[in-house]
Parts: structure tokens; C-alpha cells; sequence
């Protein structure tokens, strides 16, 4: 059971990862029709003795073969361009996080609030607690809320690297010299786990995103803790 838990997607997290997964489902379910009514053809040739010395065109059976993958192509195109369209779409932010990626390690300013800012390290192997996953413990986790809406500004100081959780749905490269952004609304709160997805040197592998989404009174205390 945990090796089928592997193959699929995570949870989603937010409503563009429900999008993303619902696409997924809708462009697998097609695949599998494909394949399976190709799959019936070949066997059926295959398997039969039936032979026509005289056939020379079959008009109606090439209209079909040619219209019926464009209608596939475009039930396939209509809901791609609309999550194209749904994972550029800017909305009236009520926070702002600037994300900078390092060799290696990330970190974090709160561009709204004063003097909060941090780096964020994962965690070595041997300080870990039981309940704790390797290579994803950091050091400082991002607190935001969830039920909001946040923008997030994503750079790198040195080389191209890339900011991404998938159970957000989210995945943005951090280019030096550049500033990429993405909105991120969690639907329910929890701690949630990236990595680097751009290879960039050799810790590439030792510089995870931890997230925790925690409750919009909860974050305000947080802030006024910090």
C-alpha cells in the first residue's frame, strides 16, 4: 500500500492543486480509453483470419481517425489553458514573502513587516527528532496563513535555483538578477515539505522548504512574538 501511496500525487493544499489534480485525472482517464481501444484493435487484427483482397479506400474510417484525435487534442487544450491562465492570475495580496535562494539554503523576508527576516538550514541527520523527516527539517520554518492570499517573490544571490512544494501546486526558479512570483492560498492548515528542483551544485539535495500554515490569529501573534 505505501508503494501505491508513492506513485500518486500529494494532497492538495490549495485550490490550484486540486485544479492540477482534477487535470491530471481528466487527462489520465483519456489515455487509458486510447489505450485500451487501440489496444482491442491490435488484438482483433491479430487475431482474426478475415482478409479483403479488393479494399481500396475507406473514406468514412479516415474522416474518423482524423477528427476524433483533434476533438481529443482540444478536450485536452481547453482545461490546460485555463490552469496556464489560473497559475499566472494575480489577485489583491494581503501578504508578501520574498524568498532568496543560496548556496545552500534558503532565506525569508517579510516584506510587510519590520526586521523579520531569517535563513532557513535543513536539519543534519543526527539532530533530528522522532517525529522529524530527513532532508526536509529546517532549521526556521516559513509561518504563513492559511485562508489568505500571499504573494511570494522568488530571487537567488548566486546561482538559478527553484522554490517548490508540490503539494501547493507551486514551482517557481530563483534567478539571480530577477524576480519571479507566485500566489499561494492554503485551504487548511499543516507543515508542508519542497526542495530545490533546479540543480545547483553539489549540496543540491540539502536545501528544503518547510512550510507551516497555521491560523490568521495565530500568525499575528507570531509576528508580535518575533
Amino acid at each position: 500500500m505505501a508503494t501505491w501511496a508513492q506513485i500518486g500525487l500529494q494532497n492538495s493544499a490549495s485550490p490550484l492543486m486540486e485544479q492540477l489534480i482534477f487535470f491530471h485525472d481528466h487527462a489520465l482517464t483519456i489515455l487509458i480509453l486510447i489505450t485500451t481501444l487501440v489496444g482491442y484493435f491490435m488484438v482483433s487484427l491479430m487475431s482474426n483470419k478475415f482478409v479483403n483482397r479488393y479494399l481500396l479506400d475507406g473514406q468514412m474510417i479516415e474522416i474518423i481517425w482524423t477528427v476524433l484525435p483533434a476533438v481529443i487534442l482540444i478536450i485536452l487544450a481547453l482545461p490546460s489553458l485555463r490552469l496556464l491562465y489560473l497559475i499566472d492570475e494575480t489577485t489583491e495580496p494581503s501578504l508578501t514573502l520574498k524568498t532568496v535562494g543560496h548556496q545552500w539554503y534558503w532565506s525569508y523576508e517579510y516584506s510587510d513587516f519590520n526586521n523579520i527576516e531569517f535563513d532557513s538550514y535543513m536539519i543534519p541527520s543526527l539532530e533530528l527528532g522522532n517525529s522529524e523527516f530527513r532532508l526536509l527539517e529546517v532549521d526556521n520554518r516559513v509561518i504563513l496563513p492559511y485562508l489568505t492570499q500571499v504573494r511570494l517573490l522568488v530571487t537567488a544571490a548566486d546561482v538559478i535555483h527553484s522554490w517548490t512544494i508540490p503539494s501547493l501546486g507551486v514551482k517557481a526558479d530563483a534567478v539571480p538578477g530577477r524576480l519571479n512570483q507566485l500566489n499561494i492560498l492554503f485551504n487548511r492548515p499543516g507543515v508542508f515539505y519542497g526542495q530545490c528542483s533546479e540543480i545547483c551544485g553539489a549540496n543540491h539535495s540539502f536545501m528544503p522548504i518547510s512550510v507551516e500554515a497555521i491560523s490568521p490569529q495565530d500568525f499575528l501573534n507570531w509576528v508580535k512574538e518575533y
